[in-house]
């Protein structure tokens, strides 16, 4: 079952770029001889529980799940026992995740595996991690986790296709997970003792949705500042609130960062140049103030980064195997508090960068605030409407994310008769995010539409070099608007761009790495 691999798991060093890689552009993992030998020496450990010496009550093991706790379950219905248990966690609702997701949530069930506390069998761990590289990826329904034992429900649709059971998709068909398996020539597994509750005790999906988002909100954090950049030109503001000087006397990170990036991409602007002597003594506050807004949501990312990175390389089953001490133990690893709070922090700061980006296009569009655009941005206005219903868009985008930014964090309902009798409903703080993530790059590409036609109509002066080299981007997506189109598929096109990297990519490759 070997496979060229360019990520080898051992549950320890697993990082937010690498879930990318694997799940994004598809490079493929394996488990390395070190994990193999963290989980051998902890299966030894379950085997021995497992098969009754000492006669111990082990939870998951010779017990019942939940409230059924205290039921004892005979050695002989070790296997049927880890089966039923997938079979009955299977009942997740709604629209399955992205397949990205899903493949990151593979690949971080098999880190967190391959760390050694869980006592899952070598052979398991390779079947999925194989799957993952074969393309099988099991259809998993995206509603139906509280985040308090995990994200059980979601896990067990995850494992199903495992044993040949469940729904999984191959080369965009979907299949029976037996059927899966055995058109990528892959062989079901029979779960033995622990097997079940280890593969679907765990964050996996909260944090895979967690890792995602990271990436792209840092591409998010870095075109916002272009797009500051590119509206500051087009409405001919002032350089000066970005000075390092200013910045100095509040010495917040992000802010630091924010401001030097508009700084820098405001470089060499004829625009800007031509209007330093003008009458104007303040810029707007979302012009003004970018720094310590776009500063505020990037200092809050880092803090949902810090609690992600160390959520990849964790033990997050119950009980926990502790080779060392010689114990299965009981414990509370697997509650999705820490992930809820960082993934309502990531909505909220996410949210921002569009909330004043969409005051930027009003800036842009409203010829009473424009300085000399035109109204809408159109050169034959009344005939045209411009860039009028864009920023219509971009209000509906923010507003809904009022509504989704409401924590999900601070809700919860008991739940297994009492026995996990707080919660912290840390999917649905995912999913929150989830949505945010694209509402705010598509009304980022809007006001980046908006600033690349109100730059063109200060011609022949030129925007600096940064800002410059962000027009021509967007220009290559989406040709300036000198009679009405229907824009939909232009947003579109500028937000995969912000999405995948591609404008970023495009602007530093003019002006250097950004912050």
């Amino acid at each position: 079952m070997a496979v060229a691999t360019a990520v080898l798991l051992n549950g320890d060093d697993l990082t937010i770029e690498d879930v990318w890689a694997i799940a994004v552009d598809r490079l493929p993992a394996g488990l390395s001889q070190e994990g193999r030998e963290k989980m051998q020496a902890a299966r030894g450990l379950v085997e021995h529980a497992a098969h009754g010496e000492g006669g111990e009550h082990t939870y998951g093991i010779n017990t019942g799940f939940g409230r059924f706790v205290s039921k004892s379950i005979p050695p002989e219905l070790t296997e049927e026992l880890q089966l039923r248990l997938l079979r009955s966690h299977a009942c997740g609702v709604g629209e399955p995740y992205p397949d990205e997701v899903v493949r990151a949530a593979m690949l971080l069930r098999a880190n967190t595996l391959a760390k050694g506390y869980s006592g899952a069998r070598v052979e398991t761990v390779e079947l999925l991690l194989e799957c993952l590289n074969r393309g099988v990826l099991p259809v998993v329904p995206s509603r139906g986790s509280v985040g308090a034992s995990g994200d059980l429900a979601p896990l067990a649709h995850l494992a199903l296709p495992l044993v040949g059971e469940g729904l999984a998709k191959l080369d965009g068909e979907t299949l029976s997970g037996a059927d899966a398996l055995a058109r990528a020539e892959l062989e079901p597994v029979r779960l033995q003792a622990k097997e079940g509750l280890s593969l679907v005790n765990g964050t996996q999906f909260m944090c895979a949705m967690g890792a995602l988002t990271l990436v792209r909100a840092r591409r998010i954090a870095t075109s916002a500042d272009i797009a500051c950049a590119l509206s500051l030109e087009a409405l001919q503001g002032s350089r000066v609130s970005f000075m390092p000087e200013i910045q100095a006397l509040r010495p917040l990170l992000g802010q630091r960062h924010a401001a030097a990036n508009v700084d820098r991409l405001l470089e060499g602007s004829a625009i800007l140049e031509a209007h330093r002597w003008c009458d104007k003594v303040q810029d707007a506050y979302s012009l003004r103030c970018a720094p310590q807004v776009h500063g505020a949501s990037r200092d809050l990312l880092r803090y949902a980064e810090e609690t992600i990175a160390v959520e990849l390389n964790s033990a997050t089953d119950n009980p926990l195997v502790l080779v060392e001490q010689g114990e299965l133990v009981s414990n509370g690893n697997f509650h999705g508090q820490p992930l809820a709070f960082a993934l309502d922090a990531m909505a909220i700061a996410i949210a921002e960068f569009a909330s004043i980006s969409e005051r930027r296009i009003e800036r842009l569009v409203n010829p009473s605030l424009s300085d000399g655009l035109p109204a809408f941005l159109t050169p034959d206005g009344g005939l045209n409407s411009g860039f009028m219903i864009p920023q219509y868009v971009a209000a509906a985008l923010v507003s809904e994310n009022k509504v989704l930014c409401h924590p999900a964090s601070v809700d919860s309902i008991p739940t297994s008769a009492g026995q996990e009798d707080h919660v912290p409903m840390g999917n649905a703080s995912a999913l929150k995010c989830w949505m945010v993530l694209g509402n705010v790059e598509r009304a980022l590409a809007i006001e980046l539409l908006s600033g690349t036609q109100g730059v063109e109509f200060l011609a022949p002066l030129e925007p600096g070099a940064g800002v410059l080299a962000a027009h021509d981007f967007i220009r290559s997506l989406s040709r300036a608007v000198q009679e009405d189109r229907p824009l939909a598929s232009d947003i579109e096109g500028v937000a995969e761009g912000i999405r995948s990297g591609e404008l970023v990519s495009a602007v530093e490759s003019v002006v250097g790495e950004l912050a």
